[in-house]
């Protein structure tokens, strides 16, 4: 039987089971994974050291082994902070305007893949199958190919992945989708994305892309495909009826006493339109002033990359824009917008989500968005609350039966929050009725199942003779 190997830039220690918010959804369908193949999951520690050396610190838990190396000081700063995620982060969520080009963060980001592979190369036996996951880690299996290693690799991209127009203006851009031809499967989000990134290997490097969506490249035959992730619904619905989640859920309703309340969960992030959400919710009480007083925004917005000045700013901004707001519409007793930057455990949202009548899930670009899926997986059938979701989540795709709105349009989205206040119970249940199947049946282990199978599916032609790449910088 053959090991997963499981790489990304961060490792989740797996927790015993019932630990209260121990793991996110993604954490808990890997670790499952791992014990089913008795995996490694390797990535960088989250810890700096003065020099690196590739020292692996090995420990298991709950019968998955986890393998981390620490990084140097500069190592984070170019490869993580810079290309990561001043580079490649706004860049794969359209926001060219926020993109940086510097040579020194291409360099690093290049550095660690490499030393990253050199780290874990030692581990990888030859029948393992190789997982590889995120923007972080693009050219890892080219680099691991450099190295020898011919066995089965794939890539999941967890981030949208953008048009070909703009993508060309990354420097390099070709070398780094030709390294991402390296891997055997190469998945994305969903069907917009991937359609993307078939668009760029035909335009741009004048490749053949099959009826099945695989890519004819030097002799091998790569499968780019689809596979959207979704939630542990099983252990999310078992953590939504806890006590912990009861007692969260009970608090929150006491506290807003009997008011209506929207809920939106995002980390602080310029992709999360967090901004523009709190402008439409100020649009809707300047436009219904019979239901000031009556509803209520709940924001947890957990700060996230605190050393990228562009997020010290987001912050700022929607503090300033939450103090206008409440200036405008508070009362002594009443507060329209509670504002929370700090992070909860899941049981607890869980409990918070099964309280608000409208999950208010509203990204300018998001490559799924888990949020939207708990939302669902939270209501309580008798009585749902409604999803208002953005057009421009990957969720769009699946969950139909919310209401889909434009995030951009205040007018939108502030209709859409009347509306969705004002919405039978008939019609709250029979929308609820057909996202809660989606979100059941494309749960998290059907996608790594998906994306498994096709990993194990006939091996390219390893043989073959391999480019050398040049430099991403």
């Amino acid at each position: 039987m053959s090991r997963l190997i499981v790489i990304s830039n961060r490792v989740s220690v797996p927790q015993a089971a019932g630990v209260p918010g121990a793991q996110g959804g993604l954490a808990v369908a890997l670790s499952s994974a791992l014990r089913e193949h008795r995996g490694i999951w390797f990535g960088w520690s989250g810890q700096e050291t003065e020099e690196f050396t590739g020292h692996l610190n090995m420990q298991r838990n709950e019968d998955v082994t986890t393998a981390t190396v620490d990084l140097e000081p500069q190592d984070i700063e170019e490869y993580y902070n810079g290309y990561a995620n001043r580079t490649l982060w706004p860049l794969f969520h359209y926001r060219i305007d926020l993109t940086e080009y510097d040579r020194n963060f291409s360099e690093g980001y290049e550095r660690v893949n490499a030393r990253f592979a050199d780290s874990v190369l030692p581990l990888i036996e030859p029948d393992d199958l190789v997982w590889v996951h995120d923007y972080h880690l693009l050219p890892f299996g080219s680099i691991l190919r450099q190295k020898g290693v011919r066995n089965r690799i794939g890539l999941f991209l967890h981030t949208p992945w953008p048009p070909a127009r703009l993508l060309v203006s990354l420097p390099l851009h070709e070398q780094l989708v030709s390294s991402m031809l390296e891997y055997d499967v190469i998945g994305f989000q969903t069907d917009e994305w991937l359609g993307s990134f078939l668009h760029y290997v035909e335009r741009e490097m004048g490749l053949t892309v099959d009826e099945d969506g695989s890519i004819d490249y030097n002799g091998r035959k790569i499968i780019a495909r689809a596979f959207p992730i979704g939630i542990d619904y099983t252990e999310f619905v078992e953590g939504a009826n806890s006590d912990e989640a009861n007692v969260a859920h009970d608090r929150l309703r006491a506290s807003i006493r009997g008011r209506k309340m929207l809920i939106g969960v995002d980390r602080l992030d310029y992709s999360k339109g967090l901004g523009e959400r709190f402008e439409s919710f100020g649009r809707f009480l300047s436009d219904n002033p019979d239901q000031a007083g009556n509803v209520v925004l709940l924001q947890i917005a957990p700060p996230s990359r605190e050393d990228v000045a562009s997020y010290q700013q987001i912050r700022e901004d929607l503090e300033r824009r939450t103090g206008h707001i409440n200036g405008a519409h508070a009362d002594v007793g009443f507060v329209p917008i509670r504002y929370v930057n700090r992070g909860y455990s899941r049981r607890e949202l869980a409990g918070f989500y099964r309280a608000a009548d409208i999950g208010l899930v509203t990204p300018l670009r998001d490559g799924m968005n888990l949020v939207a899926k708990e939302y669902v997986a939270a209501q309580s059938p008798e009585n749902p609350g409604v999803l208002i979701l953005s057009q421009f989540a990957g969720a769009a795709l699946q969950l139909t039966d919310a209401l889909l709105v434009n995030p951009h349009s205040v007018e939108h989205v502030s209709e859409t929050i009347k509306r969705a206040l004002e919405m039978p119970l008939a019609e709250r249940r029979q929308r609820h009725e057909k996202l809660l199947a989606s979100v059941q049946n494309e749960d998290v282990v059907h996608w790594r199942e998906q994306f498994i199978a096709a990993l194990f599916g006939e091996a390219g032609s390893l043989t073959a003779e391999r480019p050398t790449h040049d430099h991403l910088v």
